[in-house]
């Protein structure tokens, strides 16, 4: 039996580089900023993570799609964030009974272009020793020049506002109303099991807009603060800064994780820096610099807080570093009750070594 013939695919970089594939998802074209994720599992929390909005994700892992898609359950936001994917080996078939459906079929959905196909090993090193860029995908155009003239319309991540389009358009609520803390959560991409791990503390937590006016979270009257995560550079988003300085005035414990941490520092006076490469995966080692413990993390960012500016700061002191490259990891203000981590402890995907974060912050709050 011969398998069907599968249209091909090009993934053109902005350097020139150019890869041959097999189309995945939508036929069509799709560019944004390449990057690449070295989690096992997880792909579907992966890509409905408002955290990777604007960006092409590379699934180092072998084999992709091969155990479906479950929708709500394993959603991160209301669908699909992520503008493209390169994998491997892509499965159009899944063998989980627990399925919902395909991921070819979810991304169609979705309208969401990809290609396999492609040696990962060879495009990740290409990325690693090169630097973060811009990439464009097609399914529809196989000439690279032509694609490639169409990849300067794709804009650069440094510089972009990106949390404004993923955020909440609505007020909304997550846990019981009669609970024994209040959290305002600033959404700037907020995933679903970050707001459910503060729920499930006895949380009851109202979402705002990432645009929101501070006098609107705290008319609440919140127990505490929370910052989310999210896409784009926090350099570009001096709406959240403030928010967040009008937040720590209220001497509430505030609490940040990854684009809130950023922005946490920013608040504090303490500039960001787009990365070489970005951290994003399940197996990332952080240690605790005041407990001395070492975690496992799950991480997804392309932008850092400089640590010199960090260690020069008089009322701030460093919680976490990474072990991999000694880049700040955890902040935390010892004239205000409020922290925050770079990386991501609800941990959906990955280990559960850091959710005690969470307990900290309930703890603080009470």
């Amino acid at each position: 039996m011969t398998r069907p013939q599968q249209p091909k695919a090009l993934l053109v970089l902005q350097d020139g580089s150019v890869f041959d594939g097999f189309a995945l998802g939508k036929i069509g074209t799709a560019g944004g900023e390449i990057c690449f994720n070295t989690g096992m599992t997880g792909y579907q929390e992966i890509y409905t993570d408002p955290s990777y909005y604007g960006q092409v994700i590379v699934n180092t892992t072998s084999h992709i799609g091969n155990y479906g898609i479950q929708l709500g359950l394993e959603e991160e936001s209301a669908g699909v964030k992520i503008r493209g994917m390169v994998c491997n080996f892509f499965s159009p078939i899944f063998s989980r009974h627990l399925a919902d459906g395909s991921l070819q079929d979810y991304f169609e959905k979705a309208n969401i272009v990809g290609i396999h196909g492609i040696d990962t090993r060879q495009l990740v090193r290409h990325i690693r020793s090169k630097g973060v860029m811009n990439c464009i995908i097609s399914s529809a155009v196989l000439d690279p020049d032509q694609l490639l003239a169409e990849l300067n319309n794709v804009p650069d991540m440094a510089g972009l506002e990106l949390s404004s389009e993923v955020s909440t358009k609505a007020i909304y609520t997550v846990g019981q109303e009669d609970a024994r803390l209040k959290v305002a959560v600033l959404d700037l991409g907020v995933k679903k099991s970050i707001v459910q791990n503060l729920a499930d503390r006895g949380a009851y937590c109202k979402v705002f807009p990432a645009q929101t006016p501070f006098a609107e979270l705290q008319a609440f009257n919140p127990d505490g603060f929370f910052i989310s995560n999210g896409p784009g550079d926090p350099a570009a988003m001096p709406y959240a800064v403030e928010t967040v300085k009008q937040a720590l005035e209220t001497e509430k414990p505030l609490f940040g994780i990854c684009l809130g941490h950023q922005i946490l520092s920013r608040a504090s006076g303490i500039d960001t820096y787009k990365m070489h490469n970005g951290h994003r995966g399940l197996n990332h080692p952080v240690k605790n610099l005041i407990t001395g413990l070492c975690e496992v993390t799950s991480q997804n960012h392309g932008f850092a807080v400089k640590a010199d500016e960090v260690q020069d700061h008089g009322n701030v002191e460093v919680t976490h570093i990474n072990l991999n490259d000694n880049t700040i990891e955890g902040i935390r203000r010892k004239d205000k009750p409020a922290f925050s981590v770079q990386y991501h402890p609800e941990a959906s995907p990955g280990p559960h070594d850091s959710r005690y974060l969470f307990d900290d912050f309930v703890t603080l709050m009470q």
